[in-house]
């Protein structure tokens, strides 16, 4: 499977695959064609997900605002949005850091 980001007028989604209740924050590669996430916090009260969002904008040139989780609130399977506009300077320099996780 391919890891693919899709291209949408206001930003790019891609598919992650959250672990929660990890020992430290951190992309851990590839899990099938979605990008996996070490989470620290628990999968309760939406924690997770928060800090998945918070994370991905920690490595990221957006605020955490920017980085919504579009499907798969209650699962380890997501789809993340992240806001970028299409006339947006930083888009590109957004796609190429999100693929660099990917090819290392």
């Amino acid at each position: 499977m391919t890891f693919i980001i899709q291209e949408k007028p206001d930003g790019l989604i891609f598919k992650i695959r959250v672990q929660p209740r990890s020992s430290k924050n951190r992309i851990a590669g590839l899990h099938g064609d979605a990008l996996k996430l070490n989470i620290t916090a628990p999968p309760v009260d939406n924690a997770a997900n928060k800090a998945c969002s918070a994370f991905l904008a920690s490595l990221l040139p957006v605020p955490k605002s920017a980085v919504q989780i579009v499907s798969g609130h209650t699962g380890r399977n997501k789809q993340v949005l992240i806001g970028c506009p299409e006339c947006s300077p930083e888009r590109e320099t957004i796609r190429k850091l999100i693929r660099s996780w990917v090819d290392g």
